[in-house]
């Protein structure tokens, strides 16, 4: 009930939105304290396998810590916690796969690459074939069973699941620990979340104390006392490892310097996963029973380190940029710069990107359903008709039948892109590359799914018959049917967030560069704002923020100009540094309360680009490039030569290799970014 519950603070869908800077320092971390603990337990002398155990004791933070750290210092709105959180989600599963690959190496004793490999294969799998029939099945079922949900049957239905995944789990040759979970993920993604993981929180709270008092029994404080040098040096290895591998993550992955050093000092610590793992190796019986008690004191010292930690990260990030050498910087800077841009204008990547989840989520099917069919459906009408010959073709042929749809997704994966006739005249190769691709796939599927029930000669002209088959019937049939199942899948995947938008506000855009925060404020009827032209108010020039967006009922006003006058009741979102911020809202405020809250117009963000050296814009001042009237949005802060320029001025002219940061319209900016490098406008 613990990983059950852990699992309901997870997030798949967060998993998928944290983008690849989490996920490099994410991996960076765990592969750098993997690799700390691994060597420093041979340096004390310790077996491998326990050398090996306390690695991935290392490797993981903890959520809980970090999350309570930042509601008690006050900087869950600070830019570089979104690094953070999301680090913290690829952690969570990142943890599950070392649990399975640390009782697969427990149970063979050995270490063998091939096995972890195929390990981790079998672990992606399951994991994406749970994901995508639990994402399925479990929000239309809640949904239609809510009026028989009342407290007591929701707790007895969730507890339910939980077992039926662990079983599931177990069967599959998995730890029942990750089925608790998965099935707390897949829960976590309905709109029943907050429900559960309120009527739970008692039954977890009393199987998290039986699990902390047993192994709370296991802890001898004699040993603690002769391993006082042993914990401090593992102590000071997590602390300095883990920030000098989150940190290097983070400036891989395109961060500044800044947010990779705060987001380093606040990962510093380990927690309940690093529990769990220690308690496997000691359930396991394959390591020594110093470990555990060992692994709750450096939590425990690195629980209290960790707030002061996060505390000094803006000193040391000062200090750090004050004193780096300007060529480093710059190349940093730079570094950035090219990552952060690197990928836009490869229209081939981008497609790749988009159409490769969707080949990969519908491969993972096809595969499924051939496993499925020739392990458990063969066998049991192989006893019904032990002497029958038809009974094998029968099942490959039904397969064949139910994979249908999917090999429809995985052959026109690119070919149902919507692109637009100019995007494919500029990108033709791009688009026949990516088909090809899934085309490949496809047919490797097809082969796959075949050669599981038919020998060598028919299986061949069985393929070539599924072929003409899928061209002559698969847009008739198949693709309705897929397009049924992909709209139930995409209902259920967007539920949560549906519930939401209809309780909450409109989504608070995502925090800007350099910390300064996109925020947002109500004009009251009592402030020296209203009735005022934004020109009138000199917003910019007396508080240094800039409006980006103005809400009015139902309309949304994106990049208004300097002439917009502001109303009573008006929302406004505007952009500036902490300590400006509170400063604007005060006085846009004044004294009344915030107004009703609006309903969201098109979608609005923060996105940047690098002006290319074919760019149109190149050369022109902002205020004449047209860059308001091509992405429906502002220029508010340009990154040229290491130099970051927050709210420049309109005359400004736009230099080759300029980060452009822009509040606007997310739609327009993402269209013209899907855009080779040399078509930007």
């Amino acid at each position: 009930f613990l990983l059950f519950g852990l699992g309901l603070e997870f997030s798949f869908r967060k998993l998928a939105e944290v983008g690849r800077t989490a996920t490099i320092t994410a991996v960076m971390e765990i592969a750098v304290m993997l690799g700390a603990g691994f060597a420093l337990g041979q340096a004390f002398g310790w077996s491998r396998m326990d050398s090996l155990f306390l690695g991935g004791i290392l490797s993981i933070s903890s959520t809980t810590i970090i999350v309570r750290a930042f509601e008690e210092l006050g900087l869950r709105q600070r830019r570089f916690t979104a690094v953070v959180f999301g680090v913290l989600i690829v952690e969570d599963l990142l943890a599950i796969l070392l649990l399975v690959l640390l009782s697969s190496v427990a149970a063979t004793q050995t270490l063998s690459g091939e096995a972890l490999v195929n390990s981790s294969l079998k672990l992606v799998f399951f994991l994406v074939l749970w994901f995508v029939v639990g994402m399925y099945v479990l929000p239309s079922f809640l949904r239609r069973a809510k009026a028989l949900l009342n407290d007591e049957t929701t707790l007895i239905v969730s507890v339910g699941l939980c077992f039926t995944m662990v079983v599931l789990a177990s069967r599959a040759g998995f730890s029942p620990a990750l089925g608790a979970f998965v099935m707390g993920s897949l829960l976590a993604e309905t709109r029943e979340r907050e429900r559960i993981e309120h009527l739970i929180l008692p039954v977890r709270d009393l199987f998290a104390a039986v699990f902390f008092v047993s192994v709370g029994t296991m802890i001898d404080p004699t040993t603690l006392s002769q391993s006082f040098w042993p914990i401090m040096a593992i102590t000071l290895v997590t602390i300095v490892g883990k920030f000098v591998g989150s940190a290097s993550g983070a400036l891989l992955a395109g961060t500044n310097l800044r947010h990779a050093v705060q987001s380093g000092m606040s990962l510093a610590q380990i927690g309940e996963f690093s529990f769990i793992i220690a308690t496997l190796g000691v359930t396991l019986k394959v390591t020594s029973d110093s470990l555990y008690p060992i692994a709750v004191a450096v939590s425990a010292i690195t629980t209290f380190t960790t707030p002061y930690l996060i505390q000094l990260s803006d000193p040391v990030c000062d200090y750090l940029e004050k004193n780096l050498p300007r060529t480093t910087k710059l190349k940093l800077e730079r570094y950035r710069a090219w990552s952060n841009g690197a990928s836009r204008g490869q229209l081939f990547f981008s497609l790749l990107y988009e159409n490769g989840v969707k080949v990969f989520l519908n491969a993972v099917l096809v595969v499924a359903i051939a496993l499925g069919a020739e392990r458990l459906a063969l066998p049991r009408l192989q006893g019904f008709f032990p002497e029958s010959e038809w009974v094998k073709p029968v099942v490959g042929i039904l397969a064949l039948i139910a994979a249908a749809p999917f090999f429809w997704a995985i052959f026109s994966s690119a070919a149902v892109y919507v692109g637009g006739r100019a995007l494919w005249q500029k990108g033709r190769r791009a688009f026949i590359g990516v088909y090809a691709i899934g085309l490949v796939v496809g047919l490797s599927l097809l082969g796959f799914l075949l050669t599981r029930f038919f020998d060598a000669v028919p299986a061949s002209g069985i393929f070539f018959v599924a072929v003409a088959v899928y061209v002559v019937f698969a847009r008739r049939f198949a693709q309705p049917l897929y397009a049924k199942l992909e709209q139930r899948f995409l209902e259920n995947l967007a539920d949560r967030d549906h519930i939401a938008d209809k309780a909450n506000a409109a989504p608070k855009p995502r925090l800007a560069p350099w910390d300064a925060s996109l925020s947002e404020a109500v004009v009251s009827a009592d402030s020296s704002l209203a009735g005022r032209s934004l020109f009138d108010g000199r917003l910019r020039e007396r508080l240094q923020v800039t409006v980006a967006v103005i809400e009015r009922g139902r309309r949304q006003i994106v990049a208004p100009t300097r002439d917009e006058l502001l109303y009573p009741g008006d929302r406004i979102y505007f952009i500036g540094l902490p300590e400006h911020v509170a400063q604007a809202r005060a006085e846009i405020e004044g004294a009344a309360e915030g107004a009703a809250v609006p309903e969201s117009g098109r979608p609005f963000g923060l996105d940047s680009f690098v002006i290319a050296a074919h760019s149109s814009f190149l050369g022109s001042p902002i205020r004449d490039s047209g860059l308001r009237e091509a992405l429906g949005g502002l220029v508010v802060g340009i990154e040229r030569k290491g130099e970051r320029i927050l709210n420049p001025d309109s005359s400004m002219r736009l230099l080759e290799n300029d980060l452009l940061w822009v509040v606007g319209d997310l739609e327009r900016i993402g269209a013209m970014k899907k855009l080779p490098k040399e078509h930007l406008a």
